[in-house]
């Protein structure tokens, strides 16, 4: 029974990815994520628009980027010369390939498999299909009755002072996460479009996303509850994770589908793409992540607990990591913003007391909204920068701590002395 259900969700897997843009379910990491190895191919087809002259505006769909004979011919004599069972594949238009999820034989050595492949003329590249997880921790604090006083991460950033130059007013802002709660009343009008990357249903009311939208754009003077740093930016919901079964408030994600969020963000040139997660370095990831910056859009990355090594997303250069206030940073550029206890939305019209480097990353992406809203052109190094030199000291749990000042860095942005009094 066993392996006839892996069979039928490997079948349904397969139908998913007949495009960049259909998305497989997810079964491979309820599995063991360390039977499976993800390969590229180089595919030289070129996109096919659907009409002349057509051109792709705004969030929809990008053109078609079909499989040359070639390369699917490639991919089937690689999985024949390997001993390898293909699961998922999708050609990634940006980076002109063909990814291939494969599955390694029984008793295989993945670093041995992984090795041969590497050594194959007909592959690209080879790497281990990764795990990653959010960075959020729940104290378990629900309040049916929250408001603006309770929100100390606002008071430690000066939030309000930042308010008086911008609210994000049309920054677009991609949230690559587990589903967002688009019904909650403090998130009304800010969602702009759902898409989910895990499964083929709609797009979840997770615990994860919902509290990292509201922290960057909860409605503001809507006598509802709480405000967001940016209330005026655009939220594209991008469901690349799942809550884990025994923590709703911590979820997990693959190297699939956190590739096919990044490849949706990037094609869309979104201006701040949030990521509150954390996992190894990936090569795939990486290279999605690249083009981005390439482009001028801002990466926000949670830092981890004692990481070391290279990491990713903060692992990559261009990529702003961003900790928690209070935290020990792992590198010099690292960002502090509050993380700790900060009240924030919930599934069901609810809000709870959350803490973790993920809503400072989460913090820092609104802050940047900011910054974006009176400066379109602000390169992502710039707006770093500001947010570094705006730091201030501001009490913590264990003593005076490190906090990005927003007030402080709109201020400099305006080339003002200081910040505006209401």
């Amino acid at each position: 029974m066993k392996s006839l259900w892996l069979f039928c969700a490997c079948i349904w897997l397969l139908a998913g990815c007949a495009t960049s843009r259909n998305v497989p379910a997810e079964p491979l990491m309820e599995s063991d994520p360390t039977r499976f190895v993800v390969v590229t191919l180089r595919n030289d087809s070129a996109p096919s628009m659907p009409r002349a002259g057509s051109t792709v505006r705004g969030y929809e769909p990008p053109p078609s980027y079909s499989l040359a004979p070639a390369t699917r011919a490639s991919a089937q004599a690689v999985a024949t010369t390997h001993g390898l069972r293909e699961i998922a594949a999708w050609p990634i238009g940006l980076l002109g390939i063909h990814c291939i999820v494969f599955e390694l034989p029984a008793g295989a050595d993945r670093n041995a498999v992984l090795e041969r492949l590497r050594r194959d003329s007909r592959v690209e590249t080879a790497q281990p299909y990764q795990s990653f997880a959010t960075l959020t921790n729940d104290t378990g604090t629900t309040t049916s009755d929250p408001y603006r006083p309770l929100q100390k991460n606002l008071d430690i950033m000066d939030v309000t002072g930042a308010h008086l130059w911008s609210r994000g007013e049309g920054v677009r802002v991609a949230i690559i996460d587990t589903g967002i709660d688009a019904t909650h009343p403090d998130l009304a009008g800010r969602i702009v479009k759902q898409e989910n990357f895990v499964d083929g249903s709609k797009a979840g009311r997770d615990r994860h996303g919902t509290a990292v939208a509201g922290v960057i754009a909860a409605v503001e003077n809507n006598s509802q509850g709480i405000v967001g740093i940016a209330p005026a930016a655009r939220l594209y919901a991008m469901r690349a994770c799942w809550p884990s079964p025994r923590d709703d408030s911590r979820a997990t994600c693959s190297t699939l589908t956190l590739a096919k969020a990044l490849a949706a963000a990037v094609e869309a040139r979104m201006d701040i793409v949030n990521l509150s997660l954390t996992g190894p370095a990936d090569p795939l990831l990486t290279r999605l992540v690249e083009v981005g910056l390439r482009r001028g859009m801002v990466f926000v990355g949670a830092t981890p607990p004692n990481s070391e090594g290279s990491v990713f997303p903060t692992g990559i250069p261009g990529v702003i990591g961003v900790d928690a206030a209070g935290a020990k940073a792992s590198a010099d550029s690292v960002l502090f913003a509050p993380g700790s206890e900060v009240l924030t939305l919930v599934p069901d019209g609810r809000y709870d007391f959350l803490s973790g480097s993920s809503l400072a990353a989460a913090s820092v992406s609104g802050g940047i909204a900011l910054l974006l809203a009176r400066d379109r052109n602000l390169p992502a190094e710039n707006a770093r920068d500001l947010l570094a030199r705006s730091s201030r000291k501001v009490p913590a749990s264990q003593g005076d701590a490190a906090s990005v000042n927003l007030c402080a860095a709109m201020a400099a942005l305006m080339h003002q002395g200081e910040c505006k009094e209401e």
